[in-house]
């Protein structure tokens, strides 16, 4: 299949896309590359900012896709609190206008990148699909109104989609030829690790959680290269006929910030400082992952989603690379 990877030469995209063409499928990047990189792929990439219209139906024009995995938008929690309006016009508004030249086009298959903030704190851990939805960041919320507009899409345009909420994307390839280049770091486990190599201090959001084992964050960190096959399954369970919804995307297992950071320490061999401050606005304490229905609907199973696994690959990929993809 052809298909159009929007946010292709991000962190989580490029690895998608990757594992896309393993799996034979012809893929085309739209990436504004503000955080993606050439480098991190080898599928043609146009430069276009999802926000130009007329961009974008040209690349369908002349691509004439399949189907569209759409990863592109802006993640960072903290940011979007301060700044809500950009995370409302590029993650809800241009995906909706995604959508409508999808419907123009003729093409009907839609995987989105969701995420687990749509849920806000939830009422019980692990964490289904059928949770109360409670996004407390206008980034989660701005991932949820697109969910939330997709089933009318399926009923006026016979859009075919699957709604993937990542819980904690962490990980690079296991040879670290390629892994997570995004300035500035949001992720804990890559903010961590640039703390050991001496590249910026690191600061520990909170540690005075009432509800987790050492006072920090809970969370389920699952590896980018099983998000990938996720995206896979997800691609090949819709081509095949299956029902369009929403699927969560983690191990189940909670850890927290404080055993992330012990882990670094071990595998690093490095006892870097840990500055501890405030708690970060949007963030909820726990959110651990309910996968089951992706795993009994697609027969998806975390393969390289262990700590070890996870800290490992990343530490590998940001000690030889300390500067990214050096572009």
């Amino acid at each position: 299949m052809k298909i159009l990877v929007t946010g292709g030469a991000g962190y989580i995209g490029s690895f998608v896309t990757r594992m896309l063409q393993d799996e034979g499928h012809d893929v085309v990047i739209l990436d504004n590359l503000a955080y993606g990189h050439r480098a991190a792929v080898t599928a043609p990439v146009e430069v276009v900012d999802l926000g130009d219209r007329s961009a974008v139906e040209r690349v369908f024009e002349v691509h004439r896709p399949d189907a569209v995995m759409h990863l592109a938008a802006w993640i960072d929690v903290n940011e979007s609190v301060n700044d809500p309006a950009k995370y409302f016009v590029n993650n809800t508004g241009y995906t909706a206008m995604l959508l409508e030249v999808m419907a123009r086009q003729e093409v009907s298959v839609f995987v989105f990148s969701s995420t687990a903030a749509v849920y806000g704190t939830p009422d019980a851990i692990p964490i289904s699909e059928s949770a109360p939805t409670r996004p407390e960041s206008p980034y989660g919320l701005s991932k949820l109104l697109t969910e939330m507009s997709l089933p009318a899409h399926s009923n006026a345009y016979g859009t075919r989609w699957i709604a993937l909420r990542y819980f904690n994307a962490a990980g690079a390839a296991l040879d670290g030829t390629t892994g997570e280049d995004h300035e500035p770091a949001t992720h804990l486990i890559t903010n961590v690790i640039k703390g050991a190599l001496g590249q910026k201090p690191f600061t520990l959001f909170g540690d005075d959680y009432p509800d987790t084992p050492d006072g920090t964050c809970l969370r389920d960190y699952i590896h980018v290269l099983d998000i990938a096959a996720a995206h896979v399954v997800a691609l090949e369970h819709l081509s095949g006929g299956g029902k369009s919804g929403v699927f969560n995307v983690g191990t189940g297992r909670g850890l927290t910030n404080l055993e992330v950071v012990n882990a670094v320490k071990r595998i690093s061999g490095t006892d870097l400082p840990v500055t501890i401050g405030p708690r970060r606005a949007g963030d909820p304490s726990r959110l651990v992952a309910d996968a089951g229905l992706l795993r009994r609907t697609m027969g998806w199973e975390p393969r390289y989603s262990d700590l070890d696994t996870i800290v490992e690959s990343s530490w590998r990929w940001q000690k030889s690379h300390p500067q990214g993809y050096g572009e």
